[in-house]
């Protein structure tokens, strides 16, 4: 028997009830997105909404990673990318160390050794996208976890 709190329903529609939220939010998102590999940006947002535990995210970007030709087999392995060889380049590897990094600041600063190991394979210019990335898919599986957003709302 768990503890676990019984979740049945989106407690609210925060999309609808702050608009102007929402759409900044989307630019914002969208604006990182830019200088960033679609890949990578599946797997990083993929990763952090593991972390975060939001299910409304994992729908979507899993949705979104295998539609953009990403095989099940590296979405299923990326809980344990660190444990796996030869299934995620180096570029990848460092972005996922970061993204961890930054989503998981209650731990700590991020390490200057996972910044150097990013720097190593992003410029400066897609390093700063790359961070924006990862805060913006934080941010939103704050909202969607807090507001218990379910998965396939919307769709």
């Amino acid at each position: 028997m768990t503890n676990a709190p019984e979740i049945t329903r989106t407690r609210s529609d925060y999309a609808r009830q702050a608009p102007d939220m929402f759409r900044s939010m989307l630019a914002f998102s969208n604006a990182a997105a830019k200088g960033v590999d679609p890949v990578i940006a599946e797997l990083v947002k993929i990763r952090a909404s593991q972390i975060n535990r939001c299910a409304y995210c994992l729908d979507m970007h899993i949705a979104d990673a295998r539609k953009a030709g990403e095989s099940d087999e590296r979405i299923f392995l990326l809980s344990a990318w660190e444990e796996v060889e030869g299934r995620y380049t180096e570029k990848e590897r460092a972005a996922l160390a970061l993204t961890e990094a930054v989503t998981l600041l209650t731990e700590g600063f991020v390490p200057d050794e996972v910044y150097a190991r990013a720097a190593e394979h992003f410029d400066e210019g897609e390093l700063a996208r790359l961070v924006a990335a990862i805060v913006s898919i934080n941010a939103w599986n704050r909202f969607n976890v807090t507001f218990r957003t379910q998965p396939g709302a919307g769709k």
